[in-house]
């Protein structure tokens, strides 16, 4: 199941920046031969970007976006409290898509910098391992 919710913690702008930039990544990757299963899934540990399937591994990816990299660019803000609230979120997705639990899994990231109508993106496979 997907869910779909508007982020009431930022503004409009932003949500409306998030998910321009959520689609280019999401089309990216599709280009790359992913199968998108979920966008935006939340629970009660946060919320997953983009969950894909790539051949027989489920991938969960972060994607981060920062104009610039003057504070360390969109990865250097996956921190370790970050990484663990991914982890059980996908834990949490994986019982609620039990048909996919048998997979291997991965968690990736896309980077996305520069101006949101034409990003750079940047995709770094196993950012991170639980």
């Amino acid at each position: 199941m997907t869910a779909k919710c508007a982020r009431l913690t930022n503004p409009p702008h932003t949500r409306a920046r998030g998910e321009l930039i959520e689609q280019a990544a999401c089309a990216y990757l599709r280009r790359a031969g992913l199968n998108l299963l979920s966008q935006n899934w939340h629970c009660r540990y946060g919320e997953l970007d983009l969950v894909m399937r790539e051949r027989d591994t489920v991938v969960f990816i972060e994607v981060r976006y920062r104009r610039d990299n003057r504070f360390g660019g969109a990865l250097a803000s996956i921190d370790q409290r970050k990484q663990h609230k991914l982890i059980n979120s996908a834990q949490a997705w994986l019982q609620a898509n039990a048909k996919w639990s048998h997979l291997a899994c991965r968690f990736d990231t896309i980077s996305a910098s520069g101006p949101e109508h034409q990003p750079q993106l940047e995709w770094l496979r196993d950012a991170f391992r639980p």
